[in-house]
């Protein structure tokens, strides 16, 4: 089913404790989504899944580790002294690791691997969201309604496995999926 625009009162009954912060990130999650074509209830549900658990509930913009377990990590492109701690995860999808600071900063020409606590500013935490939803072919396994393999996309493994389920099922009932 084509999405429609997402509202406070189904973004509350998905993250309930995001009550303080929904207002401010709603409005950038509906002009992102048909952009970056998370356009069917099914995406969407798969997305919000996702966000709630990386974000704590839209709570966080910016891993709460100091970074550190990235230094020095070439496939991250971390490559210089200080670049674990420097572009640790950021964004309601984790952002991590110079070379994607660097992708990122070209697709959406704002230069974050200069600046890049500007992924912790609303419009970017959620545009960068869509950005990595887009870049890793996410709205693939959301149609498949495949949240192992999406996930493993996030994160590298299935950490979360059973929260990110929870947050799916209560999606798909706001949806009618």
């Amino acid at each position: 089913m084509m999405l429609k625009t997402l509202t406070r009162d189904e973004v509350l009954v998905i993250m309930p404790r995001a009550d303080k912060r929904v207002d401010r990130f709603l409005p950038y999650i509906n002009k992102y989504a048909k952009e970056y074509g998370v356009d069917t209830t099914l995406r969407m549900a798969h997305f919000l899944a996702q966000v709630a658990h990386e974000s704590g509930e839209l709570q966080y913009r910016r891993e709460l580790a100091s970074g550190m377990k990235y230094e020095g990590r070439k496939d991250l492109g971390n490559t210089h002294k200080g670049d674990g701690p420097k572009y640790k995860g950021r964004g309601l999808i984790q952002i991590t690791g110079r070379h994607n600071y660097a992708l990122i900063s070209k697709d959406l020409g704002v230069n974050f691997e200069e600046y890049p606590e500007w992924l912790e500013q609303d419009e970017w935490a959620v545009a960068s969201a869509f950005w990595f939803w887009k870049r890793n072919s996410l709205n693939t396994f959301a149609d498949r309604d495949d949240i192992v393999t999406a996930t493993k996309r996030i994160n590298g493994g299935t950490n979360g496995l059973a929260e990110r389920k929870a947050y799916l099922a209560k999606a798909k009932k706001v949806f009618k999926l």
